[in-house]
């Protein structure tokens, strides 16, 4: 299976199912911010959090269109947390994925307002879920999920942690972990419940499915560790060595790089291994988290 044209085509798929649920921008005196929400989605990448929310719901045999406006919502949560990222406050980043960073295309005020409108947007999308199946009782189980995946006890918690641990290399290995876990894992661990519980899963297969994603979370993050450090600079698109140029705390830090590379292939086959347990088959979904913790940028 070639995974990254396999990859590729999903990504057009899904990313018409977004794009259908984006604002239009032609109208209101608000058609400012509008713009910068589209812009903002509208900027690339790999669309890597809907598909999975996708490919789990396929793996557990999900047919309706119920997941399509979930699978936009994540994408909406993704996408404002690199708005916010990107700020003079945070990141202070003018570029991402080779073009003018929101805040830098419309203003600061503006990219502060186009990441809360994302944000409130995506739960005004997430419930229209319940207009395309509203007898489905787990579509508000999958709301709840995503509402706290993505707040302080998920993606805003490691987040705020990681701004705290900025320049501190001493800071403790459990620390680093809930860092990792939360503002990377949290969205993760979102979309493949929702997609697990939206196709019909179990409450015990649905926890399954969390441990997978909380397991391929850890290891993408470390795998990027990996590749700030040996990666290669035009394959990866941008600087290698800015962790610690920066002096950031990674796990490369505190377990060295052959460590790093053996939890990398170990956090990956145990999640490979949670999947092969369940009596459901989605190749692609396997190729895809191996590729996901296994990639060269």
């Amino acid at each position: 299976m070639d995974v990254n044209k396999e990859l590729s085509s999903r990504a057009s798929q899904i990313e018409e199912v977004i794009y259908s649920y984006l604002p239009d921008e032609k109208n209101g005196y608000q058609k400012t911010v509008l713009e910068a929400m589209n812009y903002s989605v509208k900027a690339g990448g790999k669309r890597i959090r809907p598909i999975l929310m996708n490919e789990t719901y396929k793996l557990f045999g999900g047919k309706s269109k119920a997941i399509e406006p979930l699978a936009a919502a994540i994408e909406m949560i993704h996408t404002y947390s690199l708005v916010h990222d990107d700020l003079p406050a945070m990141d202070n980043d003018m570029l991402r994925r080779g073009k003018p960073t929101t805040h830098a295309k419309f203003g600061e005020a503006m990219g502060i307002l186009a990441g809360d409108a994302l944000l409130n947007y995506a739960f005004e999308t997430g419930l229209k879920a319940m207009d395309v199946d509203p007898d489905n009782q787990a579509v508000y189980k999958a709301l709840q999920i995503l509402a706290k995946k993505a707040g302080i006890y998920g993606m805003i918690g490691g987040q705020v942690v990681d701004v705290e641990s900025e320049k501190q290399q001493n800071i403790s290995k459990d620390k680093l972990d809930f860092i990792y876990e939360l503002k990377t894992g949290a969205l993760i661990e979102a979309s493949m419940m929702i997609g697990a519980l939206l196709g019909g899963a179990t409450d015990q297969e649905v926890s399954k499915i969390e441990l997978v994603a909380k397991k391929v979370g850890l290891a993408f993050q470390i795998q990027d560790d990996i590749l700030d450090v040996i990666g290669d600079q035009e394959t990866l698109g941008k600087p290698i060595g800015s962790d610690e140029e920066n002096q950031k705390a990674t796990y490369v830090v505190y377990e060295g790089i052959e460590k790093s590379k053996k939890d990398v292939e170990n956090l990956t086959r145990d999640a490979i291994d949670i999947l092969n347990d369940l009596p459901y088959e989605n190749e692609f979904l396997k190729e895809l988290l191996m590729w996901l913790v296994m990639r060269d940028k």
